[in-house]
């Protein structure tokens, strides 16, 4: 049992630069000044331990401060989408019950006046205005299920619509971290560590933004990735050495430093997470960063890291590495038997990382918990060596006429064609075999290519039943506030399209 908070670790800071943020480095002194001003804040609003307070900001320095706060208090972050609907944020509050909502400047007013409207109380905490901050008077009804062990709750949409919340102990955060540090040998104190990715979302949040702090490292903080231009121009003048990236990223940095005839220099480690890495640019992308990408894989439940590609002289690519230090792994098949003879199977994973369940959501913690195992929802393979290849979502599987279609790997049969710039499959309902693949293509520019042609392609290299039987040419995919591609979107639409 680990026995110090993260808040702890922040306040031993050394008093060097800590974090970059729009074209300034920030001592720790500078931060932990800004922090005590929330702290002081928050306690003379009446914040108090055990309560949820949450954050409905970009990443900033505030944001930062506020976390610190929160947890020096005794209390739990909850940190939001700053672009969440009103109706599912609303949901969302009334599932986390905090004692207040802290907009940024960004919010906007229709937003907050709903907000009041609901009953909750909200604050505006600015994120290029730091000193001078308000007290406001927040909601001090007794805690109901006060748990002082909780450092933060991220919400996540649920499959049925409604929000589903995830809470996470100092204990599994920590244990992630240090497994990550045991993990990945070439992360040092030394290091600067890009932090672009959104601080609501788990790898944003942990890996990107608490662990540059336990590591004493800094770490160079970007409001949003968009546009890729800014981002660009803040690697080169903040120059970071690790970056932590999601694949479209990658894709989006890469083709830009190409059009601008330009390699990035002083980059020592990069890193991919949160979706599935194109392996058909590696060689691009290690020309553009001038180093390879490690590929890891997460979940949010484990805090989120579960397994990464140690270093590039090691990593096997299409692959995510061996689990971390203190996971436990299990492989079952769909009805949740324990599979022993097979090295591919649903992935169940159990440690110190991992949630204990989600919050107020028995009926879930039923289905996704067993005897202190998780169910990722992931269909995996596992290697001799311990590394894990994601074949699939459990959820993405396209059954045709009883047999198993996995879209990653016609995806990855797609990629081959050199008109195609991106693929994604999905399944469709069809009357005669239950469902039936379809492929959305982002096609190369400049070069042309039939719906036919991509199905011939896939005939010849691909069983009948896992060959697209439909081929849509678009601009561009749904993607999520991460650049995860939103398969559930493009499944939607099908579903409404057919339904008329």
């Amino acid at each position: 049992m680990l026995e110090k908070k993260i808040d702890e670790y922040i306040s031993l800071l050394p008093d060097k630069n800590c974090l970059w943020f729009n074209h300034e480095w920030w001592s720790a002194k500078k931060f932990g000044e800004l922090a005590q001003e929330c702290t002081d804040v928050l306690r003379a609003s009446g914040f108090s331990e055990g309560q949820r307070l949450a954050v409905l900001m970009p990443n900033s320095p505030m944001t930062l401060a506020l976390m610190y706060a929160t947890w020096n208090l005794g209390g739990v972050f909850c940190p939001l989408n700053e672009k969440t609907g009103e109706i599912s944020l609303l949901k969302t509050l009334k599932l986390l019950k905090p004692f207040a909502v802290i907009l940024s400047e960004s919010v906007k007013r229709e937003l907050e006046t709903a907000l009041k409207n609901s009953g909750w109380v909200c604050s505006r905490f600015y994120t290029t205005k730091f000193n001078g901050i308000e007290n406001f008077k927040g909601v001090t009804a007794p805690v109901d299920d006060f748990d002082k062990t909780l450092a933060v709750i991220f919400s996540t949409s649920g499959t049925t619509g409604d929000p589903k919340a995830v809470p996470l102990t100092h204990e599994n955060i920590l244990d992630n971290i240090n497994a990550c540090l045991e993990h990945v040998p070439d992360l040092n104190p030394e290091n600067s560590l890009l932090n672009v990715l959104p601080n609501f979302h788990a790898f944003g949040f942990t890996i990107c933004c608490v662990l540059p702090f336990v590591l004493r490292a800094s770490q160079v903080l970007i409001e949003n990735f968009m546009p890729p231009s800014n981002t660009l121009r803040a690697f080169e003048e903040a120059k970071p050495d690790v970056l932590l990236l999601v694949p479209t990223m990658f894709s989006f940095i890469t083709s830009m430093l190409e059009r601008q005839g330009k390699k990035l220099t002083g980059i020592k480690l990069l890193i991919a997470g949160g979706d599935r890495y194109n392996t058909k640019i590696d060689d691009r992308v290690t020309a553009a960063f001038g180093v390879p990408v490690i590929e890891g894989y997460g979940v949010t439940e484990c805090s989120p890291v579960l397994a990464v590609n140690p270093k590039p002289s090691v990593r096997k690519l299409g692959t995510v590495g061996p689990a971390l230090p203190r996971f436990e792994l299990q492989l079952r098949d769909e009805s949740g038997k324990i599979l022993t003879d097979k090295n591919e199977g649903v992935l169940w994973t159990k440690g110190p990382s991992v949630t204990s369940g989600y919050y107020h959501a028995p009926e879930i913690n039923h289905e996704r918990f067993q005897d202190g195992w998780f169910n990722t929802g992931d269909y995996v393979q596992i290697d001799e060596d311990g590394y894990i290849k994601i074949l699939d979502r459990v959820t993405d599987i396209i059954i045709v006429g009883g047999f198993n279609v996995y879209p990653q790997e016609v995806e990855a049969v797609l990629s081959e064609h050199p008109a195609v710039n991106t693929a994604v499959v999905v399944g469709m309902p069809n009357d005669m075999s239950g469902e039936v693949p379809k492929a959305f293509i982002i096609p190369e520019k400049g070069v042309e290519v039939s719906e036919r042609e991509l199905v011939n392609f896939c005939k010849e290299r691909l069983s009948h039943y896992k060959v697209p039987r439909a081929v849509e040419f678009v601009e561009s995919l749904p993607l999520s506030s991460t650049g995860k591609i939103l398969r559930r979107v493009l499944r939607q639409k099908e579903r409404e399209k057919i339904n008329g």
